[in-house]
C-alpha cells in the first residue's frame, strides 16, 4: 500500500520485501536505538510538554514468550492530553520498573508537566528526579511504602473522624454511565511538615491526597463498592485538579493498553525472535489516540 513511499528509501526493484524480511529486519534492528529514535521523532511531534499530564505504567506483551524467556515487560509513558505515547523502556521484569521509570523519565524533556505513577514508582529517588528535572508528581501510595501508606490513612481516617483539627478541602463529582453511578471523593491538605518528624522526606512534597471511589451498579441485582487510594503530591492541595489528574492516569490503560491488546492483539501476537517483539511493539503506540 506504501511502496510509493518506501521507495524514496530503497529501490524496491523487485516489489515489496518477503514477509521472512520483514521479520529479519525486525528481529536483528538494535531495539534501544529503534526506541531512541521513536522518541525523538515523538519529541518533534510534541515538543513542549508545559501543562501535560503524563501516566507512566508497566505492561507484559504476554505473547512474546519463547521457552525459557519470559514475556517482555515495557514501562511507557503516555500523554492524555494529546493522546500519544511519549516513550517506552524494557524491563526484564515487573520488579525491575523502579530502575526502568528513571531511565524513562532522563529520556523525555518533562519540564512543566505533571507525571502520575502508580505504586511502584513511589520511590524517593523517583520524585526527586522529577521534581530536580522541573516537573511535579502525583505518586500513589500502598503497601511497598508501608509506614508512609498508614500514616497517611491514619491522617484521613481521622479528618474523616473529625478528630482532626488540621485544614483539608474536598471536592466531590458524580458521573453515571454504563449502567452504573460512580462517585468520586477528593480530599487534599497541605498539611505534610509532621511527616518529616517520621522520617519521611519527600522532595518537593506540597500535598497528601484521598480519593474515595464509590460504585453502584444499577439494577435488580446491583452491586456496590467503595474503594480509597491514597497519594503524596507536589502539587498544591486543590481537591478538584488533583482528583482530575488521578482520574486522567487511568487514560493509559484505557486509551493505550486496552487499544493495543483488543484493536491491536499484542497480548496474542506471537512474534518473538530476536529484538522483533520489542520493536513491534513500538509500531502501534501513537495511533493508540486514533482508535475508537
Amino acid at each position: 500500500m506504501k511502496l510509493d513511499w518506501l521507495r524514496h528509501y530503497l529501490p524496491y526493484a523487485h516489489g515489496i520485501a518477503s514477509h521472512d524480511t520483514f521479520g529479519r529486519v525486525f528481529s536483528l534492528l538494535d531495539a534501544s536505538q529503534f526506541e531512541h529514535c521513536f522518541m525523538r521523532w515523538i519529541g518533534g511531534l510534541c515538543p513542549l510538554m508545559e501543562g501535560q499530564h503524563v501516566a507512566i505504567d508497566g505492561k507484559c506483551l504476554r505473547g512474546s514468550h519463547d521457552g525459557a524467556r519470559s514475556p517482555i515487560h515495557l514501562v511507557s509513558a503516555w500523554s492524555s492530553t494529546v493522546g500519544l505515547t511519549l516513550g517506552q523502556v524494557r524491563t526484564a521484569d515487573k520488579s525491575n520498573e523502579i530502575t526502568a521509570i528513571p531511565e524513562l523519565l532522563q529520556a523525555m524533556d518533562i519540564r512543566g508537566s505533571t507525571i502520575t505513577i502508580d505504586a511502584m514508582g513511589c520511590q524517593h529517588d523517583i520524585a526527586e528526579q522529577i521534581v530536580r528535572r522541573g516537573a511535579d508528581y502525583v505518586l500513589n501510595v500502598k503497601g511497598n511504602q508501608p509506614n508512609l501508606a498508614e500514616a497517611i490513612q491514619t491522617w484521613f481516617d481521622a479528618a474523616d473522624a473529625g478528630t482532626l483539627e488540621r485544614p483539608f478541602w474536598q471536592h466531590s463529582q458524580t458521573d453515571k454511565n454504563h449502567g452504573r453511578i460512580e462517585t468520586r471523593r477528593c480530599v487534599a491538605t497541605n498539611d505534610v511538615a509532621w511527616l518529616q518528624q517520621q522520617e519521611q522526606h519527600w522532595p518537593g512534597l506540597q500535598s497528601l491526597v484521598m480519593v474515595k471511589s464509590s460504585r453502584e451498579v444499577i439494577g435488580r441485582h446491583g452491586t456496590s463498592s467503595v474503594e480509597r487510594r491514597y497519594y503524596i503530591s507536589s502539587l498544591p492541595a486543590k481537591p478538584a485538579a488533583l482528583g482530575e489528574i488521578v482520574r486522567a492516569h487511568w487514560g493509559i490503560e484505557n486509551s493505550m493498553h486496552w487499544v493495543l491488546d483488543v484493536a491491536f492483539g499484542e497480548d496474542e501476537s506471537r512474534i518473538r525472535a530476536g529484538n522483533a517483539a520489542h520493536n513491534f511493539s513500538i509500531l502501534p503506540s501513537p495511533s493508540c489516540a486514533e482508535s475508537p
